[in-house]
């Protein structure tokens, strides 16, 4: 007998939140804000924003389904499920963050405050949840399938993202390693790699090719290949700064041989959740087997 689907409503701790818990109360809250000559008024207001957007939400779920709340720092130690339907509800980010912990579940991603977030992975409202979820029972959904990004270390460590990887020195010093792709290598000092999607060339990638004004064509969010960029590559006697952007063809691999101390490997800003890479690893990057499946 198989399991009633369960919907898995995801969101994070708003602004609101985070200042009552650090202060302890509405009154002290705003009265820190205000001697910094800021009114709480606004961030309440998109706190009350998407607590609305999640009553909404709650009210449209199917009463037949399980449902459980994720808040997004819980997202590392829920356990997901086959049956499980994400629905996302807040910041566009919020659904690359989930992306990296499934194994092909399905994403409704609902934009609580629509003039703050443009809606690229967020496109629905709140009271458009049944009417998507009946349609995702039906089989009518439309679904995006969206290319994800691997890292995979040689000693057998992996973590996924949907947007972009960030490999790097911990602290922002200066990460040595030689960089391997296209059948060419360049030995780097630099601030770090970025590698993602055509997901991510919206967002953090998208900085970095705008900055050097790159004549890369960018992927689109479902093609297969991948774009990298090196972050402010030192040239010296011993590291080079000419081989610092490309695209990883489908099939195709970057690979990162670490010549510090201590890098780290995150995927989507998410910090906590790294890998730690020593003096002479290898670090692949390449295509995940994983796609993001977004509901349109």
């Amino acid at each position: 007998m198989s399991l009633r689907p369960r919907a898995v409503v995801v969101h994070r701790r708003s602004e609101y939140d985070d200042l009552i818990g650090r202060h302890g109360t509405h009154g002290q809250a705003e009265f820190y804000l205000a001697q910094r000559g800021r009114d709480i008024a606004e961030v309440q207001q998109r706190h009350d924003a998407l607590a609305a957007a999640m009553s909404q939400v709650s009210a449209g779920l199917p009463l037949q389904w399980r449902r459980v709340e994720v808040e997004r720092d819980e997202l590392d130690r829920f356990v997901f499920g086959p049956e499980d339907v994400v629905v996302a509800v807040g910041q566009d980010g919020l659904v690359a963050n989930v992306a990296k912990y499934l194994t092909g579940q399905p994403v409704v991603g609902v934009n609580p405050e629509p003039q703050w977030n443009p809606g690229i992975l967020v496109p629905h409202a709140p009271t458009a949840v049944t009417v998507v979820l009946t349609a995702l029972m039906r089989g009518v959904a439309a679904i995006e399938d969206r290319t994800m990004v691997e890292a995979v270390t040689d000693d057998g460590q992996e973590l996924r993202a949907l947007n972009e990887l960030f490999i790097g020195h911990p602290t922002h010093q200066s990460a040595r390693y030689v960089i391997q792709a296209e059948g060419r290598e360049e030995r780097h000092s630099s601030s770090g790699i970025l590698a993602g999607t055509g997901t991510g060339a919206t967002g953090w990638l998208r900085s970095s090719w705008q900055e050097r004004r790159s004549e890369l064509a960018l992927p689109q969010p479902t093609s297969p290949e991948l774009c990298w960029f090196v972050r402010e590559a030192w040239p010296s006697p011993a590291t080079g700064a000419t081989f610092t952007e490309g695209i990883v063809p489908d099939a195709g691999s970057l690979v990162v041989a670490v010549e510090s101390d201590r890098l780290v490997c995150f995927g989507d800003g998410i910090e906590a959740d790294s890998m730690s890479l020593s003096w002479g690893q290898r670090l692949t990057v390449r295509r995940s087997s994983y796609r993001l499946r977004l509901v349109r």
